[in-house]
Formats: C-alpha cells, structure tokens, sequence
C-alpha cells in the first residue's frame, strides 16, 4: 500500500497502520513543522517526507517522479478557522484554507480511500466539506477509546464504519504512578502545594499563585480525602480526589464549570496543558508528555527527544491513534 499523509505532524496515521499490520510500501508526508518531522523520523525512518503541501504537484507520483500509485491519502487539515474556540474565521483563514489543498490532491491522484479529520464546526461549514468530499463526516468522540474527551468529525470513503464500543478507560487508567516520574517530567513547578493554586502559562515560562486566604474565590484547598475548588455552579464548588483530575485553564474566570476531570481529560491543546491530576498527597500536578501520549493512545516516550512544550504542542495537533485505527481497519487491501 503507498500512502499520502498530509499535515502528517508527528505520524499518528503510521501509528495506526503498524498497529494493524498493514503493510505499507511507500509512506509519503507533507508536514513543515521540523519538530513534528524529527520524530516522525525517530520512529519511522522511512518516511518520505515532501514539505508543504501547498509545494506538491500530483505529478511528483507520476512517471517522470515516485511513478507511484497512491492507495491512501489521510490528513487532519489545519482547524484553527473552523474551530468553536478559534475565531470562527472558517474557510477565510489562511489555515482552513489549506483543506482545499486536501481536495485537490484526492481529485487528481484519485486514491482508494481518503481520510479527513476535523473539529466540530457550524453545520453549515461541515456540509461544505461533505459537498466537496462526496461524503457525510463520521461524528466520533476519542472518550470511547481512550481517556480524553477529544469530538472529531471523520469524512471517509472507507466503508461500514460504526462508532467503536466504549472501552471505559479513565484517567486512573492512564496516569503515571509517583514511582514511575521522572524529575524532567515532573518538578517544583509543575506541583501546587496544598493552599496555593499554580497556572501554567502558554510557554511555561513562570507561575501565577494565589494566596489561598485573601482570595479563596480562586484556590483549591484540602478537605479530608479530597481537594476543594471554586466552579460557577449552584453548589459554588467542585469536589476531586487522588487519581481524579482538576483543569485550571481559565483560572480567573468566575463563570468556568467544568473543572473536575473524575474521569476523562479535556481535549489535548497546542500548549502546556493546565490540565493535571490530584496526587496521592494531595497536590495538583500537571500532565506529564506521557500522560499526554496516554490520552491520544500514542506509544510511550514516542515524542521523546524535542523539549516539553514541543512534546505537549504536537500531541495537541495530533490524532487520537485507536480512532484511526478503528476506521482504517475496515480497508481492503
């Protein structure tokens, strides 16, 4: 089989399809994040990388070039413009743009079967996408499959797909043991200490801390077996204990719900996540890269090798690997 990813990042899509035994002659990428490409290289050295995607002529597989036959193309278009947490600029921005260059590689190279991903969007630019691909999307939450709630629309010709049974996976599931952190992945500041409340910033770059007396509306204190913080409820607060998770993303916001992961973390983002977990004592840490790679069902340690915040940045932008998996395993090949 030879296959097209485009906006490959870190190769989630090669992922699936060595989990699934298929055997792949030639994988093609187009991907401009060196980050991203360095580990797709670390793992499989042989991926044929071609830059932009905006650079690729579908004569470079004719037979003045790869003289190559693509069975698959498969991408997750850039989804900044179409997401409900962008600025819904859709098919104007520049990013969202690029979907058209996912078109027109399906059309001219006329594959078997393509794959694209992207988030919840407006109905109406969802039909959009459907009018140009000749397909309706697939609507799948990675929760089934794993322990992050991560919604996904999939637009595919590959047939006979359901939603995968849910696997029941939690964040105790998932997350590291004390024994088995390391010091680079977990240090002083990525831990509160009990009465204070830690944000991290987009780079990671320094702290905010509250004092937990004078203004209680924004800490989390210890309450017995459990850790105690605001959320804009009828209640006024939210309960997590060890094992279970706590999201302090918007750590100023008086109307934030939402704050308790007991069982699924938020959907993975581009930046150090201010997603964590309550540890056995008692204090808040972040997600580690690990933990991270968990929650897309990625191989532990495969974006080893880049700092942290590449790490959580292209885990962000990536796949869910058992999604995928779950849909490319009805080919036939």
């Amino acid at each position: 089989m030879n296959v097209l990813s485009l906006f490959d990042g870190m190769s989630c899509g090669q992922i699936a399809l060595r989990n699934l035994d298929v055997k792949v002659d030639n994988y093609y990428a187009s991907e401009i994040d060196k980050y991203a490409i360095q580990i797709a290289k670390k793992n499989f050295p042989n991926t044929i990388h071609l830059g932009d995607v905006i650079q690729i002529p579908s004569s470079v597989f004719g037979a003045n070039g790869f003289n190559t036959k693509i069975d698959l193309v498969m991408g997750g278009s850039p989804c900044q413009g179409f997401s409900r947490a962008g600025k819904n600029l859709n098919f104007d921005d520049p990013r969202s743009k690029l979907f058209f260059e996912f078109v027109r590689l399906v059309k001219e190279l006329k594959p078997k079967y393509f794959l694209l991903e992207n988030v919840k969007m407006t109905k109406e630019h969802r039909d959009t996408i459907s009018k140009f691909l000749g397909v309706e999307p697939i609507y799948i939450d990675s929760a089934l499959v794993s322990a992050q709630t991560r919604k996904r629309y999939y637009w595919t010709n590959i047939p006979y797909i359901f939603g995968p049974i849910n696997q029941h996976i939690t964040l105790r599931d998932i997350i590291q043991t004390e024994g088995e952190l390391k010091n680079s992945e977990v240090d002083e500041r990525m831990v509160t200490k009990l009465g204070k409340a830690y944000c991290l910033t987009a780079r990671y770059d320094g702290a905010v801390w509250w004092n937990s007396i004078e203004r209680s509306q924004r800490t989390m204190i210890r309450i017995e077996d459990k850790v105690v913080f605001p959320e804009a409820t009828k209640k006024g607060y939210a309960e997590a204990g060890v094992g279970e998770g706590l999201d302090l993303s918007y750590p100023n916001s008086t109307t934030r719900r939402g704050r308790a992961l007991k069982d699924k973390a938020h959907c993975l983002t581009t930046i150090s996540p201010s997603q964590g977990i309550i540890n056995e004592k008692y204090n808040w840490r972040k997600l580690t890269p690990i933990e991270c790679e968990r929650l897309q069902t990625v191989p532990d340690n495969y974006t080893e090798g880049v700092s942290n915040a590449q790490r959580y940045k292209m885990l962000g932008n990536g796949w869910t690997v058992k999604v995928i998996e779950h849909i490319l395993k009805n080919m036939e090949i």
